[in-house]
């Protein structure tokens, strides 16, 4: 089994759904009292988020770049940024390692393809949500990507950063992306991308009225893949 490098902390909250989910698919897969071989470095979010805000994307890869090494350095095999927004700087980080970076939106895209799914809605930050650096990778393997009108998109990122992130679920802010997810459903929307990996904490398939793809999810059978191959 090869070890998994997880860099988490951005925030906590959606780092732990990753070592549950990761674990509970090893033991399924295994049996028995298997588990993953898991290294985990978790950052300082606030110092993150300050970087994203003023647009310092080149310290804030600056500094997953240094916990990619320490998680080289410690043995990890491959590594996963449990975050969608910071695979931006996803260049930069690989060049400071030898080992490689299993991609959220590549992982996604790969799904999205099973499921035959042409036309996608994007749920993130607002940062994943008008950039290019996501939406690309899917637009590349021929995925229209959809996003919220500008209004949508600010409700998005302020449930996100505001609640998500420090562990507040609301009633009220799911029923909001529930609109969110009907208009996208209204624009010719398939899917939709929880492409945060705090909305899964918000919202379940259950609550959405076009089929989910849980970036945090997918990312983390990604892995657990990648460690079992031979």
């Amino acid at each position: 089994m090869k070890t998994i490098g997880l860099i988490g902390g951005m925030s906590w909250e959606s780092t732990v759904p990753y070592y549950r989910i990761i674990n509970e698919e090893v033991k399924n897969r295994l049996g028995g009292l298997h588990s993953a071989k898991i290294i985990l470095y978790s950052v300082e979010f606030d110092e993150i988020e300050k970087c994203q805000s003023s647009g310092d994307w080149k310290k804030s890869g600056d500094i997953l770049g240094k916990a990619a090494q320490g998680l080289e350095a410690a043995g990890a095999d491959f590594i996963l940024i449990c975050t969608n927004t910071m695979h931006k700087v996803v260049p930069q980080i690989s060049s400071m390692i030898h080992i490689p970076i299993i991609h959220i939106a590549d992982a996604t895209a790969e799904e999205l393809e099973k499921c035959h799914i042409q036309r996608v809605g994007l749920l993130g930050t607002k940062y994943t949500m008008t950039q290019e650096f996501y939406k690309q990778k899917l637009i590349d393997r021929g995925i229209d990507v959809i996003i919220p009108e500008e209004e949508d998109i600010d409700t998005v990122n302020a449930i996100i950063f505001r609640e998500l992130c420090i562990g507040e679920i609301r009633k009220e802010s799911r029923k909001k992306f529930q609109k969110i997810i009907d208009r996208l459903k209204d624009k010719g929307a398939d899917g939709v991308i929880l492409g945060c990996t705090e909305i899964g904490l918000l919202i379940h398939p259950s609550d959405s009225s076009l089929p989910v793809f849980d970036t945090t999810l997918i990312h983390a059978k990604r892995a657990v893949e990648t460690a079992l191959e031979s």
